[in-house]
C-alpha cells in the first residue's frame, strides 16, 4: 500500500511522513494529483538499488556468454598438442 499527499501536506508533516515511509512508500503529489516524488525507507532504498544492480549484472553475464567463443576438450587438447 501507498499513502499518497500533497508537498504542501507533506511540508507542514515531514516529520510524521518519513515516520509512516518506514512502513510504506508516500508517493508525494504536485497539485494535489500529479506523482512528483516517492519518499521510502532507506532499507527499501538499499534493497531496490541492490536489485537493479543485480539485474544489470546478470545482464552484463549473459551477454558475456553469448560472446565467449567456446572450444571443446578435444579442440583444446590439439591446440595445446597434448596427445593423451
Amino acid at each position: 500500500m501507498t499513502t499518497s499527499i500533497t508537498s504542501s501536506k507533506f511540508r507542514s508533516e515531514m516529520s510524521r511522513y518519513i515516520d509512516v515511509a518506514q512502513r510504506e512508500p508516500v508517493s508525494i503529489l504536485s497539485r494535489g494529483t500529479r506523482p512528483r516524488a516517492v519518499l521510502v525507507s532507506q532499507e527499501f532504498y538499499e534493497a531496490a538499488i541492490e536489485a537493479l544492480e543485480d539485474r544489470d549484472d546478470i545482464a552484463a553475464a549473459a551477454k558475456a556468454r553469448e560472446e565467449t567463443v567456446t572450444i571443446s576438450h578435444e579442440e583444446l587438447k590439439a591446440e595445446l598438442g597434448i596427445d593423451q
